[in-house]
């Protein structure tokens, strides 16, 4: 059972980023948030999953889903669709239809070792020629038939979350700073319909980014997914808040978070509803090279908090962010770089803004069916939806507004997680992939107004 407070949907009404990326409902749709925001309260979950025919994913009753990309299939303009599908956004498109920008976490290893499909490192769109991750973006009619899908960013690595930005770009996010041609560990910024810049985002820093969100007054706020030391979550400034798409190149200042009362790593913190003041630390040098050291080990020297697996972020309706931290093995866990204070199996967290403080709103135990949310959104439905990647069954999994988690999608096609889950603009479609091997991205709809059991 998921311990948490009634606010985690009330005043969460939630924007994410996620991709994990955390992607975002909104992206400049009328907010579907603002429907949930006054949805009444409902009975938890919509009713046992049954068993798929097709042998993909179990769903609640009245509820369908189509395949419309899998791995390994034609691309419109040449090539196939790579592997590993991973943090996701969906934006409008005419006529109805819908944009999806999608992330492919892919590594050089992965290509040599595993036999994973790249992202060509062809065209305009390129940024280093020995990069194999990227995104490809899909454009889907009205009724979710595809019309094409096509690379939008190549040359990268990792490809994980990401997020959405205020002006309806998707922001692809690498986890990992290592270097072929040219150094990774970057942001950068891809248009649904006009593809991918491939010049990176050098002031949202350099670290194993995780996913990004964006407060009201357009500052970015980053996770990232680290160990030796953990990672930290960070703030941008831009130089030129809210200025449209390729305004974030114009630079800014990057700041770590330091919570008071956190002496080891954030996994201390335990009672939900424990709410902390904090402060940003600025960082030194926002883009290390070579031996220099990194943003990580720079903000934790100042002070910066520590925190395991931060992975997804996103804004609510009210402008706080909220961020996951996806679990912590605790003192005994056997891997040393998963050693923490103390073991929890997902903690969910909203920071304030405008009171700066950080309050845990949310907290999966060791042995919750759900373990290690992830990637999390949430659409005009009145709950938020986290896809798990955990030990247990990979779910994708509905929590409601008094805390209680219910389980919506089942993986029966393998153990690979579920990732990049956004609604389409309009909230009838949920879309979300299966990292794979295969990687499928799915869509799903079904009677979402209809009384949960």
């Amino acid at each position: 059972m998921l311990t948490s407070r009634r606010s985690f949907i009330r005043s969460g009404s939630l924007f994410l980023a996620a991709t994990g990326s955390f992607s975002d409902v909104i992206l400049g749709a009328r907010p579907a948030h603002a429907k949930a925001a006054c949805a009444p309260r409902r009975a938890s979950g919509y009713g046992p999953l049954l068993p798929d025919p097709g042998g993909i994913v179990e769903l609640p009753a009245g509820f369908q889903y189509r395949v419309l990309s899998r791995e390994g299939e034609a691309l419109t303009e040449g090539g196939v669709v790579p592997s590993s599908h991973d943090g996701m956004a969906a934006f409008s498109a005419r006529d109805g239809g819908t944009w999806l920008v999608r992330n492919h976490e892919i590594s050089p290893e992965d290509v040599t070792e595993d036999g994973a499909l790249a992202v060509p490192a062809t065209g305009p769109h390129t940024y280093d020629p020995a990069g194999v991750g990227g995104t490809t973006t899909l454009l889907l009619t009205s009724k979710r038939e595809l019309v094409r899908h096509q690379v939008s960013l190549a040359g990268t690595v990792d490809n994980c979350a990401g997020g959405p930005s205020p002006w309806r770009t998707w922001l692809s996010c690498e986890e990992t700073v290592e270097v072929l041609e040219r150094p990774h560990g970057y942001v950068f910024e891809v248009d649904p319909r006009h593809g991918g810049n491939p010049d990176p985002i050098v002031g949202m820093g350099r670290f194993a980014h995780e996913a990004v969100s964006f407060d009201r007054q357009g500052r970015a706020y980053l996770t990232e997914d680290a160990s030796g030391p953990f990672g930290c979550i960070y703030r941008f400034i831009p130089r030129h808040p809210l200025g449209g798409p390729g305004s974030l190149h114009g630079g800014g200042s990057l700041e770590a978070l330091a919570i008071a009362g956190v002496g080891a790593d954030l996994s201390v913190v335990t009672e939900p509803g424990s709410v902390l003041p904090v402060r940003w630390l600025p960082v030194p040098n926002h883009n290390p090279l070579g031996t220099e050291t990194s943003v990580r080990e720079q903000s934790i020297a100042l002070g910066a908090t520590p925190i395991k697996k931060a992975e997804g972020t996103w804004r609510g309706a009210d402008g706080e962010i909220w961020f996951v931290s996806s679990y912590a093995g605790g003192p005994l866990a056997e891997d040393p770089e998963d050693v923490t204070a103390v073991a929890h199996a997902g903690q969910i967290w909203r920071y304030s803004p405008r009171r700066e403080t950080i309050e845990l709103v949310a907290l999966f135990p060791i042995g919750s069916d759900f373990d290690g949310p992830d990637n999390i959104t949430a659409g005009p439905h009145g709950f938020a939806l986290a896809c798990t990647d955990g030990e247990n069954a990979q779910y994708l999994v509905g929590i409601n507004d008094a805390g209680e988690a219910f389980p919506f999608g089942l993986n029966v096609l393998s153990g690979s997680e579920f990732a990049g889950a956004t609604f389409s603009p309009d909230g009838s479609t949920l879309f979300a992939n299966i990292q794979g091997p295969p990687g499928l991205t799915l869509a799903i709809w079904g009677p979402w107004s209809g009384d949960r059991a």
